[in-house]
């Protein structure tokens, strides 16, 4: 029960953020971006080396991000996931989820310190809200 008042409390969120979005629609940076549009979700892609992903512009950064964003769901390497927190600390980022593969312990229990809800218990977005890989949006929609 405490992990749904967490998933809960992540997804009241205004705006939301996936850092490690990816181009390429087999990756999970592009699944869990897609995920969070098929549910009609305000979302921004955060990845450094591209402009646009699934027609949203990028943010290089977790710094860059408006100041609607409230949680991110992370799929980086743990290496990088520990910089993120860092950025998200400073950001005021109130929600993280790291996607399984981008947990850290370290990181994990920097979110706790500094007060950041934090999933990182192996749970994914995408079984937590429903993804349909198949799923394209209506032409012409516009998700920001």
């Amino acid at each position: 029960m405490i992990h749904d008042n967490r998933c809960a409390e992540f997804l009241r969120s205004e705006a939301f953020a996936v850092v490690g979005a990816a181009k390429n629609r087999d990756k999970f940076g592009n699944k869990v971006l897609r995920c969070y549009q098929q549910h009609g979700k305000e979302v921004y892609p955060v990845n450094p080396r591209a402009e646009v992903i699934e027609g949203l512009s990028c943010y290089a950064s977790t710094s860059d991000l408006p100041e609607s964003v409230k949680s991110i769901s992370v799929i980086t390497p743990p290496s990088i996931t520990a910089c993120v927190v860092q950025e998200a600390i400073k950001k005021g980022i109130k929600n993280i989820w790291m996607q399984p593969g981008a947990e850290l312990p370290e990181a994990v229990a920097a979110c706790r310190l500094a007060g950041i809800n934090v999933i990182a218990d192996g749970r994914c977005v995408l079984k937590f809200l429903g993804f349909d890989n198949n799923w394209l949006p209506a032409q012409g929609a516009s998700y920001l």
